[in-house]
């Protein structure tokens, strides 16, 4: 466990400040993630919110804290229900079907998977109570197309939007879907319509289903308690979603609701946010089609600091595949070698962590891992060990790297011997003629005293 003068800080988006990390229980943490809305495959912009949520767990649980992470599953909702309708599919069917995608895909970027995974329809109960309580407590009314949280009632409205010094997001209020009787006001639950089909469940106020924002309050109250300690998600469900959440949950509970809110920055495409409404989208099979493997999509979103924005290009992501593939190789040469040196395991440790402290800053962290990888003064044996517990934290799965056998092609083969002949002649143009050709085949060439050693890219 940490000590007092050595206290973790996260940055905490309801105070817009950096703050000492202390947890209501001590040791331990839970943590709530906003997940998918499950009626489409995740794009890869949806995915760096979730390796971020990842690197958060993961840098806690290297800090000696036991973390309970919930996550919930939205399926059911305006999107949910037009699409399998649209696609003429029971909408559990559906949503199953894009749960199960998203779920490969985080094991595929080795996300470790959440304590607990929470479906919306399946705390429906839950919801209708909360509801009531509100109503009970006059924060809620009852409009002609649903149940409404009045806004005005809600004592610290939008602070953690910040909204009386951001006119974009007033701006966005007018445009919220739920807006009813007041301009602000936001659903709770939307009265049973012909276009819902059968989605409805029976409530004292009215058979219908629940509003997005209710959701996450009641699943999350339910498992972690009235108050807990870390809410994440992407920058922009700051606000309406989590405003909404923090208005409704405080007003039903006369407590805090969360103690830090950590928001993750967006994804970028030529400056615009990768977005379903944009259609500028990537997801991760299709990066695989295009001989990425989801690790070099990991590895690009680890050399940037969670709250940046960070830029997408292939020329990025070619770079992280090379860097990730350089890291492999001297991984694998590593675990051949054998050499006593000196005991840095101490001092590296000490910067790797205080990177970790210093608002999870994984860019920082990932460079002490590149400094101790090229250390060759520090005992080999003793070098890996560090890696491998550095690696908990950034995921790269180095356990598992091994030489890889290869199956040569003969005409792969036919090259190779060609720029040995090539080299033995000293025709060095033609050597390096050969060489890029055996690239552009899919095989990296490095010359060694036992002669050239081929590794697959």
């Amino acid at each position: 466990m940490e000590k007092a003068n050595e206290m973790l800080a996260l940055y905490n988006s309801l105070s817009r400040t950096e703050e000492p990390f202390k947890p209501l229980k001590k040791g331990k943490v839970g943590i709530y993630s906003c997940g998918p809305t499950v009626y489409n495959q995740a794009h890869i912009g949806n995915l760096r919110t979730y390796i971020f949520n990842d690197l958060l767990k993961r840098s806690l649980t290297y800090l000696g804290y036991t973390v309970r992470h919930v996550m919930n599953m939205t399926d059911v909702d305006d999107k949910t229900i037009k699409a399998s309708q649209a696609k003429n599919i029971a909408l559990g069917a559906l949503t199953r079907n894009y749960e199960e995608l998203f779920l490969a895909d985080l094991t595929a970027l080795n996300i470790l998977h959440p304590t607990k995974i929470t479906r919306a329809t399946e705390y429906i109960p839950e919801m209708i109570e909360l509801i009531q309580t509100l109503m009970k407590k006059k924060y809620a009314y009852k409009a002609q197309d649903g149940i409404y949280f009045s806004i005005t009632k809600s004592k610290h409205y939008g602070q953690l939007a910040n909204l009386e010094k951001q006119k974009a997001t007033k701006e966005r209020i007018k445009g919220d879907e739920y807006d009813k009787q007041h301009t602000h006001d936001f659903a709770l639950w939307k009265f049973h319509v012909p276009e819902d089909g059968d989605v409805v469940w029976p409530a004292a106020f009215g058979p219908g289903r629940p509003g997005w924002h209710i959701e996450c309050s009641a699943m999350s109250m339910k498992l972690l308690g009235t108050s807990f300690d870390i809410h994440t998600g992407a920058i922009d469900l700051l606000f309406p979603h989590h405003t909404n959440e923090i208005a409704q949950s405080e007003a039903a509970t006369g407590k805090q609701f969360v103690n830090y809110w950590l928001h993750g920055g967006f994804l970028t495409m030529k400056e615009e946010k990768m977005s379903k409404s944009i259609g500028n989208i990537l997801t991760l099979p299709e990066l695989t089609k295009q001989g990425y493997l989801p690790v070099h999509y990991r590895y690009l979103c680890l050399q940037t600091h969670y709250r940046s924005p960070l830029q997408f290009s292939f020329e990025n992501l070619d770079a992280a595949k090379q860097t990730y593939e350089r890291i492999k190789r001297k991984i694998i040469e590593l675990k051949a070698t054998s050499h006593k040196g000196a005991d840095k395991t101490k001092e590296y440790t000490q910067t790797f962590t205080q990177a970790l402290r210093a608002d999870i800053n994984i860019p920082a962290a990932l460079q002490i891992f590149l400094k101790t990888l090229e250390d060759v003064s520090f005992d080999s044996e003793k070098r890996l060990a560090l890696l491998e517990q550095f690696d908990t934290v950034l995921g790269l799965d180095i356990k598992q790297m091994k030489e890889e056998k290869i199956t040569l092609h003969s005409t792969i083969k036919a090259l190779i011997a060609a720029r040995e002949e090539a080299r033995k002649t000293k025709q060095w143009a033609e050597a390096d003629i050969l060489r890029q050709r055996i690239k552009e085949a899919g095989f990296i060439l490095t010359d060694t005293p036992q002669g050239p050693k081929v590794e697959k890219i």
